[in-house]
């Protein structure tokens, strides 16, 4: 049963990551040894669970049917043993999903201290800003800036950071410094990911105030839309994790401080029909607290000094 146990977990590695060779590597493996212990696993299901060839590696309809029944049950056992092996110390595997933007600015700089307090606990980092199937990508937590999508999957608050609008010191020398959103109807304005925004919305004393802005220069990355307004072409609309080191260097300025602009909210997003593994809970308790720690010099939205429990 337990070599079972570890044709299991080798079948699922090797389904997640395309490669016999790739998996074999996190545990010491061969790539003749992995396909020796997978042949053996489809000779005793009595089926070909990959389709092999010299240029790719796929799952068979029966290997993503067996993917689907077995991965769970593998990281429920993995999951329960960390959970009962009492030292507190996590191991095993750890994949996050984060925005490429996001995660090189803000989670990569976190991650020496919580590899060096878990050192047997190996993290792989999925950068894309694209929305992923988390159970079928294996991944144990998504990290998500902005609003989440109908879901069932388990997720909590981390925190709600500010959104502003920058620009360098060199634009605004130029061109002038807005003193209200109305002011923004005579400067050159940069849009960030997604659709060209049609409105900013600003807030003050209760009431809402909707600003017409149409964008000179789109760009759909968080980085380049800084990047952008750091060369000196216009005003643009960020959140803090967007912008804090260019704020701190001093390359962009914080403009119409007192018009906020709606929060972003941080989620930590967990697959749906399982519980969140203590490496995922960790590493969201500890990215939060790092986050927190980073960030206090900008100010929090009312009555969000502590997370959201898990929902």
């Amino acid at each position: 049963m337990i070599d079972d146990l570890a044709a299991l977990r080798l079948f699922v590695r090797v389904a997640r990551l395309g490669s016999f060779s790739r998996a074999g590597g996190e545990r010491g493996l061969s790539q003749p040894s992995v396909s020796r212990i997978i042949a053996g696993l489809e000779a005793r299901l009595g089926t070909a669970l990959f389709t092999r060839s010299t240029r790719a590696l796929a799952l068979t309809d029966a290997g993503r049917d067996y993917l689907a029944s077995v991965a769970p049950l593998v990281e429920a056992i993995d999951a329960a043993g960390q959970a009962l092996s009492g030292d507190g110390e996590l191991r095993g595997r750890l994949r996050v999903a984060l925005p490429t933007s996001f995660g090189s600015r803000e989670v990569v700089p976190l991650l020496p201290g919580f590899a060096a307090r878990h050192p047997a606990l190996a993290i792989e980092l999925a950068m894309s800003d694209a929305r992923i199937d988390l159970v079928a990508e294996g991944i144990d937590i998504a990290l998500r800036l902005g609003a989440l999508d109908d879901s069932t999957a388990l997720a909590r608050r981390l925190m709600t950071a500010p959104r502003l609008l920058v620009a360098a010191p060199a634009y605004l020398a130029a061109s002038g410094t807005p003193r209200s959103p109305a002011d923004l109807a005579g400067h050159q304005l940069i849009a960030g990911p997604g659709a060209v925004p049609t409105g900013w919305a600003f807030r003050r004393d209760g009431r809402v105030i909707s600003v017409r802005a149409e964008a000179r220069i789109s760009i759909a990355s968080n980085d380049g839309a800084v990047a952008a307004a750091v060369a000196g072409l216009g005003i643009a609309r960020t959140s803090v994790f967007g912008c804090r080191r260019e704020l701190a260097e001093g390359q962009l300025l914080p403009l119409l401080e007192d018009w906020p602009l709606e929060e972003v909210p941080l989620h930590a997003v967990f697959p749906a029909g399982r519980a969140a593994s203590p490496a995922a809970r960790a590493f969201a308790d500890w990215l939060e607290a790092g986050l927190r720690a980073a960030l206090t010099p900008f100010r929090f939205p009312p009555g969000d000094a502590t997370s959201a429990p898990w929902t």
